[in-house]
């Protein structure tokens, strides 16, 4: 356990029917600008602590404690407890402490349930007692659950282990798939590889499990599968007011890389949605063979089983979702707010936390704000912004602009929301001071005018489309460190070099021409019918938007008009190249 900083002052604590909870005092102040955040009238926001690092989900204790799950694994523990001593809304007493897993990357989880402290790395969860009185729970950490991913034979994406508790002593832990759309591993994500049917991977992944909230030691053979045909969900509930379980489903990726044929970057873009899902034992929401198109109001055939974009074939069997957000939102946490702090308006309804896409290219990223679904009498109504703020830009060309990306939510003792954002480790404290009587339609069209900006909107296929702008920034980097070998016009000097225009090598897979860039080539191949045997060094010193803004040039001026090429794919074909090359040994 390390202390960051600490001071020691103790907070009034109060002994009510066995509970030690923390006195009721007056809201502390927001600050100034509302730590960047813009909110409805009435609301304001503190920062209760900034730049941790990358944080993930978060949970607060009924004394005003915060805890969250620190993205990565740290020999001091993955996890911080903040306590904010002085009620001024800041912390001043920061603790880390936890496991050290080495296997802690993408940790997530962070609940609190029955006095224990329950959190998760991608390979396990955890829990501490809570001890009464101090920020750091004094108990050893128990392994409740191991899931042994690396040995399935599917692969391991989507491990995130979000958390979720029902009134009955059950703990639900999602278990995501490993690709898109169920192919076999040497066809994953190939464009045109159909899909396997029926689908091996339903059986351990792509589901939520039920286990016993008090078990120690379970894998996921222990647990019930309680729901099936969910792709991946990092944000979920249990909605106490209904008695049940609530969910997010991340929709699969590459429909225009895939499947150019029946969907243009625009629909790619904005499809398939993200789909808030009502869960009940046995849900079944139909991934891998089916997909929700929010602008049709539909389940449609994912192509990889014989869909193109129109054919619903048996849609209307699987579960419905409540609604469907625009694509590769990514919405990362839910929280049922069920405090008495807030105005009417939001009481049972529903906050979500967008972290923001990644593969929208060539159309801006979108997300990056919290959401609200109000719920009356258990039915969900149209879904508003209630934060933003945090991309600091309005339009975001690529994920790395985007100052803030929302990630956890929580709700405090006294009602107030917190939020945490993965990228630099910055917690606010939302809290309304405002008449709750005279809370209504005017603070909410306030908000709904956000919907207008270009990170929320849904763009318009011409004028939002930039590949134009990536296109011109494009050349000048072709011309600058390709040119003086393939040529100005793409036509290469026609015997060492060979020519780019034309080429199947640049209006092909994108996967191959980005691993070309950042592996280089070298000996026999064939270009346009014509034998070269070169050597063509990586490029890989350039940056992940660089290589795309050329490649995208590459495929605008030299390729036919082919689609263009996004940083995030780059990002991906170094990683798998850093990669292929460890297992080489090179």
């Amino acid at each position: 356990m390390a202390v960051l900083f600490r001071l020691k002052i103790v907070p009034s604590l109060l002994l009510i029917a066995g509970t030690l909870v923390q006195c009721t005092k007056e809201l502390p102040p927001g600050d100034a600008d509302n730590g960047g955040l813009i909110l409805p009238e009435g609301f304001e926001a503190v920062v209760v602590v900034d730049s941790i690092g990358p944080a993930r989900h978060l949970a607060v204790n009924e004394n005003g404690d915060i805890y969250i799950k620190m993205r990565f694994a740290h020999e001091e523990g993955e996890n911080i407890g903040l306590r904010d001593t002085d009620n001024d809304g800041k912390a001043d007493q920061i603790e880390r402490f936890g496991v050290f897993d080495p296997k802690g990357y993408y940790a997530t989880g962070m609940r609190i349930y029955n006095d224990f402290l329950y959190y998760s790395t991608a390979s396990t969860v955890y829990r501490q007692k809570l001890t009464r009185g101090k920020l750091v729970p004094e108990s050893e950490p128990e392994v409740m659950l191991t899931d042994d991913y690396r040995n399935s034979p599917f692969g391991y994406s989507h491990i995130a282990k979000p958390l979720t508790f029902d009134g009955d002593g059950h703990m639900y832990v999602p278990f995501g798939s490993p690709g898109d759309v169920c192919q076999s591993k040497e066809h994953n994500r190939m464009p045109g590889a159909l899909g396997q049917d029926p689908c091996p991977e339903l059986e351990w992944h792509a589901g939520i499990w039920q286990f016993d909230a008090d078990k120690p030691g379970q894998t996921q053979k222990d647990g019930y599968r309680y729901a099936t045909g969910i792709r991946s969900v990092v944000g979920m509930d249990w909605n106490l007011y209904d008695n049940t379980l609530y969910a997010l489903q991340h929709g699969r990726d590459n429909l225009n890389r895939n499947w150019p044929e029946y969907y243009s970057p625009w629909q790619s873009a904005m499809l398939p949605s993200e789909e808030f899902l009502r869960i009940k034992e046995g849900t079944d929401a139909g991934w891998p063979y089916y997909y929700y198109d929010h602008m049709q109001g539909k389940k449609l055939l994912n192509p990889e089983y014989g869909g193109d974009g129109k054919k619903e074939g048996k849609g209307k069997d699987y579960e419905q979702p409540i609604i469907g957000f625009p694509g590769h939102w990514a919405p990362n946490d839910l929280h049922f707010y069920r405090g008495d702090q807030f105005p009417e308006h939001y009481k049972n309804g529903a906050f979500i936390a967008f972290h923001g896409s990644t593969i929208r290219a060539p159309f801006p990223q979108a997300g990056y704000f919290i959401g609200f679904v109000p719920f009356h009498n258990g039915k969900a109504g149209e879904w508003e912004v209630f934060a933003d703020g945090f991309t600091q830009v309005d339009k975001i060309v690529d994920t790395d602009d985007a100052g803030y990306r929302p990630m956890g939510i929580a709700m405090g003792p006294d009602g107030s929301l917190y939020i945490s954002e993965s990228e630099h480790g910055k917690i606010w404290r939302v809290m309304y001071k405002g008449d709750k009587k005279n809370f209504g339609p005017g603070q909410l069209a306030q908000m709904e005018e956000l919907k207008k900006l270009p990170h929320i909107k849904t763009p318009d296929e011409e004028r939002d489309d930039l590949t134009p702008l990536r296109a011109e920034a494009g050349a000048i980097l072709y011309n600058k460190y390709c040119g003086s070998c393939h040529m100005a016009n793409g036509m290469g000097d026609g015997s060492r070099f060979p020519p780019i225009s034309g080429s199947e090598w640049v209006k092909g897979d994108q996967q191959r021409l980005i691993d070309v860039v950042l592996s280089g080539l070298s000996g026999p191949i064939e270009v346009n019918g014509k034998a070269f045997d070169g050597v063509m060094p990586p490029v890989d010193y350039l940056e992940d938007e660089e290589i795309a803004q050329i490649l995208t040039y590459l495929r605008r001026e030299f390729g036919d008009n082919s689609p263009p090429v996004g940083s995030y794919y780059v990002k991906q074909g170094r990683y798998f190249a850093k990669k292929k090359k460890q297992e080489s040994g090179i």
